[in-house]
């Protein structure tokens, strides 16, 4: 397997390419989700939401954390999670201005 060569893409590329793969996952759809439908931090077990085992949860967490698309904050010994919505904003801003792109604009194929 070759090396990703990403410093030849461009930021919005690279970024763009981290947010799919972080939603390119259900379980991570459903932890968002679950975060955005609770309107607050969750500092509870998502075992019961979500439906997995904790180790489970505990790594899509860890994937939603490094992508900066959910924050977390400790609680004497627990880590309650929200939805980073500066981070948010930026993605969706990101995802909407590449969906807007008008594919018709050659005249090929």
């Amino acid at each position: 397997m070759g090396i990703t060569k990403t410093e030849i893409f461009t930021d919005r590329q690279n970024s763009l390419a981290i947010m799919a793969k972080v939603l390119g996952h259900p379980a991570r759809i459903a932890i968002l989700d679950h975060l955005f439908n609770i309107k607050a931090c969750v500092c509870g077990d998502l075992v019961n939401e979500i439906g997995l085992s904790q180790p489970t949860i505990s790594q899509h967490l860890k994937e939603l954390k490094q992508a900066g698309l959910i924050k977390g904050n400790i609680d004497g010994n627990k880590v309650c999670y929200c939805i980073n919505e500066e981070a948010w904003q930026r993605m969706r801003n990101n995802i909407v201005s590449f969906l807007d792109q008008d594919p018709y604009k050659n005249d090929c194929c």
